[in-house]
């Protein structure tokens, strides 16, 4: 019989989302916490049916509450992440490694099921990152405290509702040169939001502990093939040109006095560092769920918000025959 209460933290996200509504739309019931049940809340009630869906808010820190949320759930998710520091407490190793220390202590105490963690790729190599230093001392405790925990490392993940192509299009368009970060030839495997959360639904229908797995797409590119990719994708001609790390640094300094840098000194030093599979661990594939979406294919689905035109970029019209023979 499968375990059908499931608690997601970090559920307001473009993952959280699309793993609610495959939760809910297979008859699991869910428990979403957010830290902001208003702004939140209007959005994670249309992710399932009445009854499905239970929204709570709760901040990471208030653990009497978040033990309360333990003792109806068979199952719990951790999505909580941050890719650069802020004050008020959100630093990476509270996010990172304290929180997730907690849920795996509160997992064991009240005999859970399962505990899904997502950390992210590449972390193992980068030691000179507080990010991937703070995912790293997550997974450690995680492991240590409920060794059962099933541990998922996405590279890149990317589609309509993410942060990375979204932004990288935006500077594109508006930038006549884009840097290159170590000569552009760091290595992703992007993986798209709904390949990663079929992996998740997989894990928690099918009862898979596997301590780690790596979370690919079907394809590796290099940062510079993605840039050029998206620059194809929008119709737009830019220079991508090396920028030397001296530059890049100062560059990322400035960056870090904004409420939401576009790069942080932290994320230059994870850039030096590939994001793709290590064969050390299982990946998606083998646990029998490989990526079967592609790069180009899906951002080519909402990419024409960065075109000249929009959503009829595609279509040229150049006398009153064209309208007439589309029957316009």
């Amino acid at each position: 019989m499968k375990a059908k209460n499931v608690l997601i933290f970090g559920c307001s996200g473009q993952i959280g989302r699309s793993i609610v509504r495959k939760l809910t739309k297979d008859n699991y019931t869910v428990t979403a916490v957010t830290r902001n049940i208003h702004q939140k809340g209007i959005v994670l009630k249309t992710l399932g049916n009445t009854g499905f869906i239970n929204i709570v808010e709760a901040t990471i820190f208030d653990e009497k509450k978040i033990r309360e949320l333990f003792k109806t759930a068979d199952i719990c998710i951790n999505l909580v992440g941050i890719l650069f520091e802020q004050k008020k407490g959100n630093t990476f190793k509270n996010i990172h490694t304290v929180f997730p220390s907690l849920l795996a202590k509160l997992s064991k105490e009240y005999s859970v099921k399962h505990f899904i963690h997502l950390s992210a790729l590449g972390i193992n190599d980068a030691l000179d990152s507080d990010y991937a230093i703070s995912k790293l001392e997550g997974e450690k405790e995680i492991l240590k405290n409920f060794p059962l925990a099933t541990i998922l490392r996405p590279s890149i993940v990317f589609s309509v509702e993410d942060q990375f192509t979204r932004n990288m299009m935006t500077l594109l368009n508006r930038l006549p040169l884009f840097p290159l970060y170590y000569n552009g030839k760091t290595k992703f495997a992007p993986i798209h939001c709904s390949d990663l959360t079929d992996t998740i639904h997989h894990v928690i229908s099918n009862n898979i502990y596997s301590k780690i797995v790596e979370c690919v797409g079907p394809e590796i590119i290099t940062f510079k093939e993605i840039m050029e990719r998206l620059l194809k994708l929008i119709d737009k001609k830019r220079i991508l040109f090396p920028c030397p790390l001296p530059l890049a640094e100062l560059s990322a300094r400035f960056f870090e006095i904004m409420p939401n840098p576009l790069l942080t000194r932290d994320q230059l030093r994870l850039l030096k560092y590939d994001n793709i599979s290590s064969g050390k661990y299982k990946t998606n594939s083998d646990i029998g769920m490989p990526s079967k979406r592609y790069f180009n294919d899906e951002v080519k689905k909402y990419c024409y918000m960065w075109k000249e035109g929009g959503q009829f970029s595609t279509e040229k019209y150049t006398s009153n025959n064209d309208f007439n023979n589309k029957g316009i």
